[in-house]
């Protein structure tokens, strides 16, 4: 039980990049990328084949960072240089990407057993908390600065921001570029870790992330920038734990975790509902109880 929750933790911190990486679009851009499905890949690629060919671990995860800001560039001219809607231009950067990230690693898989990685000789449990918060921790300074709140206001409403004089084409294309450079680093590491890059290694990311983002803003809420993220990065850890218990029952098989994360994503976002509801309920018997209550003293102090 407690390697489980160890490794569970572990995952989510490993995952907690990529999930702030679909926090940036979904939440701060309000921009429904799915770029993430390919550029968490590409990033797994360029780490593998960089140090498979004997590149230092550190340059090989620095240039999949880099590859991940190009491939969330690129969606991003194609949506507001190319004029194509924000899902579709998603859509068609992963497809793309699909045929790059085969052309990169040169074969469904590449291997790295046998070579250095950033987690040969230090657990990831050692290495991931300090890189999750200094990673965290710099993009609440960025989106502190004014081309983070640019950013923010960007997703907000668009028409206001431009009408202040900021060009939102540019403010769109860096939160797309950070966004999946987040991604395609969690990508690097993931790679890393499990001591291989796949092709079908990405998909079904951009669920997992939402999943993380929906489940810490349930748990943790989201009040400030700080906040948020933090709410972010401990979702990603939650969510890994609940899938890890969810495994051991016994008739859920490991084919069943994109069952489990769909169960996971509608709890998340049905509970914060239910919650409001019974509130409501709970506030409108309270104003029916005080009414009743002051109907009778009036109504016994008029006898008199």
């Amino acid at each position: 039980m407690l390697n489980s929750l160890l490794g569970a933790v572990e995952s989510g911190l490993l995952y907690a990049l990529m999930a702030l990486g679909v926090y940036i679009t979904f939440r701060i851009l309000d921009f429904p990328d799915l770029t993430v499905d390919g550029s968490f890949t590409t990033g797994g690629a360029i780490a593998a084949v960089m140090i498979s060919a004997g590149t230092s671990p550190w340059i090989a995860t620095i240039a999949a960072f880099l590859g991940g800001v190009l491939a969330g560039a690129l969606t991003g001219l194609i949506h507001t240089k190319g004029k194509i809607n924000g899902l579709l231009s998603g859509i068609l950067m992963m497809i793309a990407l699909y045929s790059i990230n085969m052309r990169i690693m040169g074969k469904p898989n590449v291997g790295l057993l046998g070579v250095d990685t950033l987690f040969t000789s230090v657990s990831p449990l050692v290495i991931m908390p300090f890189m999750v918060i200094i990673i965290k921790l710099l993009l609440d300074l960025f989106l502190r600065t004014d081309l983070g709140l640019a950013l923010r206001a960007t997703g907000d409403n668009q028409r206001m921001i431009r009408s202040f004089g900021a060009h939102t084409d540019h403010t769109i294309i860096l939160g797309l570029s950070l966004s999946n450079g987040l991604v395609a680093l969690s990508g690097a590491l993931i790679a890393q870790q499990s001591g291989f890059a796949d092709i079908s290694s990405g998909i079904g990311m951009i669920v997992i992330g939402l999943a993380s983002v929906i489940i810490g803003e349930a748990i943790f809420g989201a009040r400030t920038v700080f906040w948020a993220t933090l709410a972010v990065v401990l979702g990603s850890i939650v969510y890994r734990i609940v899938v890890a218990f969810a495994l051991r029952i016994e008739w859920l098989e490991q084919t069943d975790l994109k069952v489990i994360t769909a169960v996971i994503v509608v709890i998340a976002l049905v509970l914060p509902s239910i919650r409001r509801s019974w509130k409501q309920k709970s506030m409108a018997r309270r104003r029916a109880a005080e009414i009743e209550v002051f109907s009778h003293r009036r109504s016994a102090g008029g006898g008199f």
